[in-house]
């Protein structure tokens, strides 16, 4: 069998997460100390003790999400299971960057520290500028990414409101200020929509108004050589394959102002998994390392590879595998 790892990003963060994974695989204990180390950060306490509001910020979740997902691997790796296809999620990508060896454990934990920071610091900044009121991201359920495109698209001119992560024919998600996604639930629900979901997210990520961010994350880059890709790797601002460690730096930055094209992705892998012409259910396993279920249900909803499920990784599963 070979395998597809999806890691998943910003926003399925909770409290309590990984812990009983934690509790049973020293080897997943040991690369969340090994993240504190390295990033002087109490990222233990960000994943078991930290209550969600303030887990949601980018400075906590960003580092708690990635070293949950790197210690996911370590169990998998343990368990003779890696890696020969990977994508992330927004966030999730650098976990896939690790996962590829485009980056090392090191340069992924220090990385994602950073860029915590800077976005934490330019969301704080548009609050600010909004009296207060945090900006942030929303899903909209029930109409194609070309519709809620067309139902902001008067926002988007503003620059208050963007069609962020197309994340499948059923769901897409919105970034904004905060006028901007009232505004947007107004005319989303206007034009059809069944749901308006805000998510635990501190700000308007995949947007325009994180170019201030991406331009700051350019300078903690220029510390940083990425290596090829050792594995298939799948980028989100394209929806194709990465090819050169090049072309993953550009694409980090690009990350900031451009959509998640996760569904291009996932038609990608699909394309690549299926090429055997036997069943790819009998081939591949594709398995979603980190916390919670979001990418296992944007894999079904998809409809690309009906004949195979994304399987969330919890400690139930592990213990089958």
């Amino acid at each position: 069998m070979k395998n597809v790892f999806l890691f998943p990003g910003q926003g399925a963060q909770k409290k309590g997460m990984l812990l009983d994974i934690c509790e049973k695989y020293p080897v997943a204990m040991e690369t969340v100390k090994k993240a504190e180390k390295i990033s002087g950060q109490e990222i233990s306490k960000y994943m078991w003790e930290t209550e969600d509001a303030e887990l949601a910020r980018s400075d906590r979740s960003q580092l708690a999400i990635t070293t949950s997902e790197l210690a996911l691997i370590s169990v998998l790796e343990s368990k003779g299971i890696k890696a020969d296809v990977c994508a992330g999620f927004s966030l999730g990508e650098f976990a896939a960057l690790c996962c590829a060896g485009v980056l090392s454990f090191e340069e992924t934990i220090n990385l994602v520290k950073e860029r915590g920071i800077i976005m934490q610091k330019v969301c704080d900044k548009l609050a600010l500028a909004s009296g207060g009121k945090q900006p942030g991201m929303a899903a909209v359920i029930g109409l194609t990414p070309e519709e809620v495109t067309k139902a902001v698209e008067s926002l988007s001119k503003e620059g208050i409101a963007f069609a962020a992560n197309l994340n499948s024919p059923k769901q897409t998600v919105i970034s904004g200020t905060f006028e901007g996604l009232e505004k947007a639930q107004s005319f989303c629900t206007d034009a059809g929509c069944r749901r308006f979901i805000t998510l635990k997210v501190a700000g308007p990520f995949h947007s325009p108004l994180m170019e201030e961010a991406g331009n700051e994350f350019v300078k903690v880059l220029d510390t940083v050589s990425f290596k090829n890709p050792c594995i298939k790797l799948f980028s989100n601002v394209t929806g194709k394959e990465i090819l050169t460690g090049e072309e993953a730096k550009k694409l980090a930055v690009m990350h900031f102002t451009n959509p998640v094209r996760w569904t291009s992705e996932e038609k990608e892998i699909a394309g690549f998994i299926g090429t055997d012409k036997t069943s790819c259910a009998e081939n591949w396993n594709i398995f979603e390392p980190g916390p919670g279920t979001v990418l296992s249900g944007l894999w079904r909803d998809s409809g690309f590879a009906e004949n195979i499920s994304c399987k969330s990784i919890n400690l139930e599963l592990l213990e089958t595998l």
